[in-house]
């Protein structure tokens, strides 16, 4: 029997029109930085500190030259400050994008958060969002109170996907403590392989964000679903 599923929040449990890859994108390139596509898909589902200064700190890829990387790097590694300034102008992006176009529940997620809490399983969310960002975003949809069990951010961990700290820490949250009563889903290849470096029961890919069924099936996993909206079908809740 599952006992807890750990959901993503961006492009899994949450409509956000891509918004925070494109503001990754342009603050990174307002520091400096000269990110490819393929820089930014290889973050996806990161924690979005690590993934500026990796993207700050790296050649694009096609082996561009060094002179276009970001100011203020020493030895190609961005300085404290530099990452600091990109990271606060990605989250001033990233505020204005959901001011103009709100993110909301997909289709199916909350009637599914509903029927998983109904049957007895605890719902948490985790995020490659610090808890600022986190606070804000669930607040837009309404999902401050009531709706989850716990809710779990990169800030809360020594390190995130993927690494499984922040599917322990839901857990832990929760009060689970068997690895094999817990189900991930999530968009990404990082949220595939934190579950399955966590030891989940279920590891499953949605289809629902920017990766698709190829790239998502080239990694570890047990299931790749349409969505959230089809994980009470698939512990048989509905």
């Amino acid at each position: 029997m599952i006992e807890l599923a750990v959901l993503d929040i961006a492009g899994t449990t949450v409509e956000e029109h891509g918004a925070v890859y494109l503001a990754l994108e342009e603050a990174v390139r307002a520091a400096g930085g000269n990110p490819s596509a393929a820089d930014i898909r290889r973050w996806m589902g990161a924690d979005k500190r690590e993934a500026i200064t990796a993207l700050l700190t790296s050649p694009p890829t096609g082996g561009a030259a060094p002179e276009s990387r970001a100011a203020g790097a020493v030895g190609g590694v961005p300085s404290d400050d530099t990452v600091d300034a990109a990271f606060a102008d990605f989250r001033a992006r990233l505020r204005a994008a959901y001011a103009a176009r709100p993110p909301a529940p997909l289709p199916g997620v909350p009637e599914a958060i509903r029927a998983l809490r109904a049957a007895g399983v605890k719902v948490a969310l985790t995020t490659g969002f610090d808890r600022e960002v986190t606070t804000a975003l669930l607040a837009a949809i309404g999902w401050e109170h009531g709706v989850l069990d716990a809710v779990v951010c990169v800030d809360d961990v020594a390190a995130g996907r993927p690494a499984p700290y922040m599917i322990f820490r839901a857990m832990e949250a929760t009060g689970v403590h068997e690895v094999g009563r817990v189900l991930t889903a999530g968009d990404t290849v990082r949220d595939l392989q934190a579950g399955t470096n966590a030891g989940a029961r279920i590891v499953a890919g949605v289809l629902t964000g920017s990766q698709d069924a190829a790239t998502l099936g080239a990694v570890r996993h047990t299931h790749l679903l349409p969505g959230v909206a089809s994980i009470p079908g698939l512990l048989s809740l509905s």
